[in-house]
């Protein structure tokens, strides 16, 4: 009975698990004083490394005084050209000028503003734009939506009337320039948006002078602002490829000398362009239109330092790594994804030589040394991901030559973890690799988690703030491999146990990391804590040998079912503007506009797919373990026989990647940063218990008292092979010696065939598993050894 229930009260504590992770949420920050004036100034192309107390002493007052931040200004189009910008910010939701790019270069700033009368204007384009952002872009963006939802706007500047025109084309009150006093024109609207140019180019002497013009009106607009005003400055677009960071700035009441954040980023310091326009909105205290923006409004937060020029340098250096790992991240997962597929075919002639004959004849086994560089390497590819991450605590960026300095670092990491891996005292077991490996990589990405995950973030094998995807917790890449990493030490300290206790090591090391994968104080995926869970359900359901069955993969997708709908209930009773992606897609089909949300997915997989190296990293690593690793001389057969844990932990990796990638909308780039660690430990693990499938060792109850070496057979394995914890008692499982029946469970249920006593090379230890119910194959082992003695002499 207990035995049929544990399966169920385990998944049942995965699943409380999951619900209870994902449906903490941050605390709600204290409403902030209102404004009854806004103004949005606007300059395309201002970064912070634009801003200095010379240049621009009004912008660096205006800084000192209020709160700031970086600024992503993605859009439906990249790069974000100045009419993509305005437009996004005048709708609130990623949106898209009619023409888009050309050969990803911006066209000229051109747009037709129509001037009726002496107060307001008419963007004859605007009908078009609405069409096209509405038929052809996937956002379903309404542009004008933030004029829609005030009485009264003001716009100042071309730029400023594509953002303040309403859906129909009109713009309330505009300026062509600013005036000579704008005070009146300020005031006679709640909310007034302002073009004040662009800064472009790269040659630093124009970027200046266009940066110290913008400052020059920037302080009328100040002389003249309303009172009781919110003044938010944003570098609302780019002007060339590649898109870099920008500034933001805000100060009013409430907005003192601090950083700038959203729920959209989740990161103190950055901001996002669609964050704009709700911010505006709540400032003034209007309702959000019936259509949510995409984005969240904005709050000042502390912790600035209070020097100014530290304080500045911080988002003007985020902006020089985001642009260096932009430079950086295709080639490094180029080469890993090149390393890995050359591996790959290196081992292949190893696993048909790996197997030791017991007779006199036989191909000639691979030198040691060879198999030993080889083994090193695969290592050294498992660890390439961490060691590439750990990196990003030197600020390789800085130097002159970024992409070399990356490499240096991620070379002598990689070498140190690799050597430390060598020197651990169970390398020379089975397991000792893998669980050394799998050990070091969820402690590097898990405390990079737990520590607000600051090396993910523009990191190399982390997430650009360019990209407008992600600012904080777990990222693509760094799930795949903490979801492997995870289940892997799971499956390693699981086999070291009774059999009846590895599920309880797999849900209580599983539940963990779902924790640390959902909650919204770490890592922040609800998507991949829910796959997460799926995987622990798998892995806990076989640890103790048996194949995968349907019955069991429906238990599996049951629990990470339960607990999507957990948290759906929980996400859809917040409001909305506080709902998670899950809850807002559930209220999107609830309105019909569910089918935007299914193409935005779609469109992005399929990229994703086409697109990305790790690719290359989940298809070479599926071929080399379905043609070679599970083929019967592969040897990865003969691992799951002996060892259910591990088979348990590589089963779950591959449920939880699977629906992570699915339901992610990030094609197999979750699997291929998993196949990067786990193929690498596969081929090692396989190398090595081939190595030993000749072995045979008698038991110790059927050897004579006075037996002398000749009669003993052949020598058990040295210390190489048993003189480690994965070669004692722990592989051959107290538990399943005491039972002859579990222990053919273990050994044959993956299919590995008859797996000898002696598949460890271990001395009495693995003669659990050659009780009873194994005398034929001891007969054998018997029989092999005899005619070896005769060949010989």
């Amino acid at each position: 009975m207990l035995r049929r229930v544990a399966p169920i009260v385990l998944t049942l504590v995965v699943v409380v698990v999951g619900i209870f992770a994902l449906a903490a949420g941050p605390r709600t920050p204290p409403p902030r004083p209102g404004a009854d004036f806004v103004v949005l100034v606007g300059v395309a192309g201002l970064r912070w490394d634009d801003v200095d107390p010379q240049r621009t002493p009004t912008l660096w007052q205006l800084a000192r005084e209020g709160s700031i931040g970086s600024l992503s200004v993605r859009s439906a189009y990249r790069p974000t050209c100045p009419l993509d910008g305005w437009l996004t910010l005048g709708a609130g939701s990623f949106a898209g000028w009619t023409g888009g790019q050309r050969d990803g270069t911006c066209p000229p700033t051109e747009v037709r503003v129509d001037k009726p009368d002496r107060i307001g204007a008419n963007l004859p384009e605007q009908e078009s734009v609405v069409m096209h952002n509405q038929d052809r872009l996937p956002w379903g963006t309404v542009p004008g939506a933030l004029s829609e939802s005030v009485r009264c706007s003001v716009a100042v500047g071309p730029g400023a009337a594509v953002a303040a025109a309403r859906p129909f084309g009109r713009v309330d009150r505009y300026e062509p320039t600013l005036p000579a006093d704008p005070a009146g024109l300020l005031g006679s609207c709640v909310l007034s948006i302002v073009d004040l140019g662009t800064v472009a180019g790269t040659d630093p002497a124009e970027r200046a002078a266009a940066a110290r013009d913008a400052d020059a009106q920037l302080a009328r607009v100040l002389a003249a602002r309303p009172p009781h005003s919110l003044v938010i400055v944003a570098g609302v677009a780019d002007t060339e490829q590649p898109s870099r960071l920008h500034v933001a700035v805000a100060d009013g009441p409430g907005w003192d000398n601090g950083w700038l954040t959203s729920p959209t980023t989740g990161r103190r310091g950055y901001l996002q362009l669609i964050d704009l326009a709700p911010t505006a909105l709540t400032a003034l205290g209007r309702p959000m239109p019936d259509r949510q923006f995409l984005g969240r409004p904005a709050e000042s937060v502390g912790g600035r330092p209070d020097d100014l020029t530290a304080a500045i340098a911080e988002p003007a250096d985020a902006d020089r790594e985001a642009a260096a790992q932009r430079e950086v991240a295709g080639g490094f997962f180029i080469l890993l994804a090149g390393v890995q597929v050359a591996l790959a075919v290196a081992v292949l002639p190893l696993l048909r030589r790996a197997r030791r004959h017991a007779g006199p004849y036989g191909p000639k086994p691979v030198s040691r040394r060879v198999v030993a560089v080889v083994e090193l390497l695969l290592v050294a590819a498992a660890l390439a991901m961490p060691a590439a991450l750990l990196a990003e605590a030197v600020p390789w960026w800085r130097n002159t030559y970024p992409a070399v300095t990356f490499a240096g670092l991620t070379a002598a990491l990689l070498a140190a973890a690799t050597l430390l891996v060598r020197l651990a005292p169970g390398y020379r077991s089975t397991l000792g690799p893998l669980g050394a490996v799998a050990g070091l990589t969820v402690l590097a990405v898990g405390l990079d988690v737990v520590t607000g995950a600051r090396l993910q973030l523009n990191g190399v094998v982390g997430y650009s703030a360019l990209e407008g995807g992600r600012y904080a917790g777990l990222g693509t890449v760094g799930l795949g491999v903490f979801i492997a990493a995870a289940l892997l030490t799971a499956g390693w300290l699981a086999q070291r146990v009774r059999r009846e206790w590895r599920p309880t090591v797999m849900v209580l090391i599983g539940g963990a990391a779902v924790v640390v994968v959902g909650s919204p104080y770490l890592g922040a995926d609800s998507i991949g804590a829910i796959a997460l869970t799926a995987g622990v359900s798998v892995a806990a359901a076989i640890s103790t040998g048996g194949w995968l069955t349907m019955t069991r993969l429906a238990w599996a997708g049951m629990a990470g079912l339960a607990v999507m709908i957990g948290f759906a209930v929980v996400d859809l009773g917040r409001p909305p503007g506080e709902r998670g992606s899950l809850g807002r897609f559930l209220a999107a089909l609830g309105d019909g506009t569910g089918g935007l949300t299914v193409q935005r997915s779609s469109a992005s997989s399929f990229q994703t797919l086409v697109n990305s190296p790790l690719t290359v990293l989940a298809l070479v690593g599926a071929l080399l373990l379905w043609f070679a690793l599970l083929q019967p001389w592969g040897g990865l057969r003969r691992l799951f026989g002996i060892y259910p844990a591990i088979r348990a932990a590589m089963a779950g990796t591959g449920v939880a990647v699977g629906i992570g990638g699915v339901l992610g909308a990030v094609a197999l780039d979750v699997a291929g940063a998993a196949a990067a660690v786990v193929v690498p430990m596969a081929a090692l693990s396989a190398l090595r218990v081939l190595d030993h499938a000749a072995d045979r060792t008698r038991p110790a109850t059927d050897r004579p008292q006075d037996a002398g070496p000749s009669d003993a057979g052949p020598p058990a394995a040295g210390p190489s092979d048993a003189g480690s914890s994965d070669a004692g008692p722990a592989d051959a499982d107290r538990s399943d010696a005491a039972s002859p029946q579990a222990g053919a469970s273990d050994a044959d249920s993956s299919g590995a065939g008859a797996v000898g006593a002696g598949d460890e090379g271990g001395g009495a230890a693995p003669a659990g598993d050659a009780g009873a119910s194994h005398e034929p194959r001891r007969d054998r082992g018997r029989a092999i050894r005899s005619s070896a003695e005769v060949a010989t002499g």
